[in-house]
């Protein structure tokens, strides 16, 4: 004779299923701070900055650096020397053939136009000139530093 059941009852079973709304609620905010995120990262500038170095150091070496001027008439002159253009690109090579770290001190007329500054820098980098200065004088009243 039976009077009930003589079953245990089963109880909570284990859940098997991954609760994902946690997850994709992380994920949007991630999503949000990436798309805010990358045009910041997209427009930055990489600049490399020059090193100055404090008057109590000596003065620079004076074959570490080369001289070119170009004058207002569009004639070249190599350390004070006149040179014409076939021959520049020489020049060029065996200064960076001897020491590719040789500053090109560029020294231009105001009058020059813009793109032969811009075809003279070209040159000396593809002759392998990397360090490249801009000589400019200070204007009139400006103190001596």
């Amino acid at each position: 004779m039976s009077f009930g059941r003589l079953e245990k009852p089963a109880g909570h079973q284990p859940m098997s299923d991954i609760n994902v709304t946690p997850l994709v609620d992380v994920m949007l905010v991630l999503l949000v701070i990436f798309i805010i995120a990358a045009p910041l990262m997209a427009s930055r500038l990489a600049l490399q900055l020059p090193q100055a170095e404090t008057p109590n150091t000596a003065a620079p070496d004076p074959a570490g650096f080369v001289t070119l001027a170009l004058d207002a008439s569009g004639h070249l002159f190599w350390d004070e020397q006149p040179v014409d253009d076939a021959a520049l690109p020489q020049k060029l090579a065996e200064v960076a053939r001897r020491n590719p770290q040789t500053e090109l001190q560029l020294r231009a007329d105001t009058q020059v136009p813009y793109g032969r500054v811009v075809q003279l820098i070209g040159l000396a980098q593809s002759a392998g000139l990397s360090r490249i200065g801009f000589v400019a004088v200070a204007p009139p009243g400006t103190p001596a530093r």
